[in-house]
């Protein structure tokens, strides 16, 4: 017996040493309670939770923006049909007859030409609306008011 005493204690000692040596080197949590780690945990899920919410509600604005206003492609389609309209009234208010008017000037369409229309339209903006109201009459051969109103729109 004392011959297994002689080996076990030595190997017991030595086992000791290696617990004492691996519990001491072993890394600890630096007094995070659980407690603790449980609270930072809910509030990445909440930062990750209100992200989402603000993510879905510009999303909503954006749909209910975008079917509430006309996009500017739209806007532009419906001036342009204002335009369309107003020279077609300034074909039918023209008080000369087809033959004298300039094909430049008023295509066959009933539509102003692209120079004159934005000639009008740089004078109107400028604050000529006389000199753009008379550009119009002579061009088109429409009446005064007409020519007016037309320009007032630009």
């Amino acid at each position: 017996m004392g011959d297994v005493l002689l080996v076990m204690l030595p190997a017991l000692i030595l086992a000791a040493v290696l617990w004492a040596a691996t519990t001491a080197l072993k890394p600890r949590n630096f007094g995070i309670s659980d407690a603790e780690r449980y609270q930072r945990e809910l509030a990445v899920k909440s930062q990750a939770h209100y992200a989402a919410q603000v993510q879905s509600a510009v999303a909503a604005r954006a749909r209910i923006e975008a079917s509430v206003r006309p996009s500017q492609n739209s806007q532009q389609q419906s001036q342009q049909e204002d335009h369309a309209r107003t020279a077609a009234m300034l074909v039918r208010n023209a008080s000369a007859p087809a033959g004298d008017r300039h094909a430049d000037d008023l295509l066959a369409t009933g539509h102003l030409s692209p120079q004159l229309f934005l000639e009008l339209q740089s004078l109107a903006r400028s604050g000529h609306k006389t000199k753009a109201t008379r550009l119009l009459r002579q061009s088109t051969h429409s009446d005064h008011q007409t020519a007016k109103n037309y320009v007032e729109r630009l």
